[in-house]
């Protein structure tokens, strides 16, 4: 492969992240990842221009020439197949950008040839075939990776690829939005869902996951929210595991910085329900996963694989 770098691309709510990935070695080239902070309600052109401008430090590090293509981790709701944002303002970012082709006006801002090609992946699901390449559910036949934080972010990977579809499957591959308690599972997997389980248990007002992860450090009353959260979210899971017969799930997002706070109520959980067979791992590539994911659409064997699924999401 001449052009043997692909461009891995994290769009976050507030910032993007990118890296040059070496597709033959399998691994992001040394001084190649670059990040920029941006205001996701900013007109269309600012966001593009920072957008690009952050890529462009990715290439240049590699050289224009050795590129092979760009893969964007997306987040939703967005046209994957054809690269156009689908953002309304109903979930708060990037609405200037609705209906606008990404490719074009990146093809433009970029100077890239109409033959490199740019891909795009839900983030959650780019998370996901991050780890199974070279992460910690590599070489797992089926595996669920989860990003727990602002919300609730699942992808379900059987032989390296997304399962989207099927009996085994919750639709989409999907877990946000499935019913849980008295809403749906982001409610209660999430930043805000631990939190707002704090502040109710507890009376007191904290704004995140980290005030209550120190607080737990004397506060029982925190170590056992946590607790808590880490039963109910297995008790959530458990379905899923079953059905689609889950060898190991993978955590990644702010949420699972505190692992340990909750990892060990999981495990317990799992052996108590007989599904001690089932392993637990929280990523190391942390957003790099996504990275990684989105460059991977750019290899060519697996983008022959992908590309009737990446139509599905």
């Amino acid at each position: 492969m001449s052009n043997k770098y692909a461009i891995g691309i994290d769009i976050g709510g507030s910032h993007i992240s990118c890296a040059a990935f070496d597709l033959i070695e399998k691994r992001i080239q040394e001084h190649s990842f670059a990040e920029s902070k941006l205001d996701k309600h900013a007109e269309a052109n600012i966001i593009f221009s920072i957008w690009s401008k952050t890529i462009q430090q990715a290439i240049e590090e590699v050289g224009k020439k050795n590129v092979a293509g760009l893969g964007f981790a997306m987040p939703g709701p967005f046209d994957y197949e054809n690269g156009i944002p689908l953002f309304t303002g109903e979930n708060n970012k990037y609405e200037k950008l609705y209906g606008i082709n990404v490719c074009e006006a990146l093809r433009t801002l970029l100077l890239l040839q109409d033959d490199i090609p740019i891909r795009f992946m839900n983030d959650a699901t780019a998370f996901a075939v991050g780890e199974e390449w070279v992460g910690k559910t590599k070489g797992t036949k089926k595996s669920i990776a989860v990003t727990l934080g602002t919300g609730l972010g699942s992808a379900l990977i059987e032989n390296s690829l997304p399962v989207t579809s099927g009996d085994s499957v919750p639709r989409n591959g999907c877990l946000w939005n499935l019913p849980f308690d008295n809403g749906i599972a982001d409610d209660y997997f999430s930043t805000r869902g631990l939190v707002n389980r704090y502040n109710r248990k507890t009376g007191k007002s904290v704004s995140g996951v980290k005030d209550i992860a120190f607080a737990a450090q004397n506060d029982e009353m925190a170590k056992k929210v946590f607790q808590e959260f880490g039963n109910d979210f297995f008790e959530f899971l458990k379905p899923c595991l079953e059905k689609f017969g889950v060898e190991k799930i993978v955590l990644g997002g702010n949420i699972s910085l505190a692992a340990d706070l909750f990892l060990p109520s999981m495990k317990t959980a799992l052996a108590n329900r007989g599904l001690s067979t089932v392993s637990i791992e929280v990523s190391e590539l942390g957003e790099t996963a996504s990275i990684i994911g989105g460059a991977r659409l750019i290899e060519p064997g697996y983008w022959q694989e992908i590309k009737d699924i990446i139509k599905e999401m």
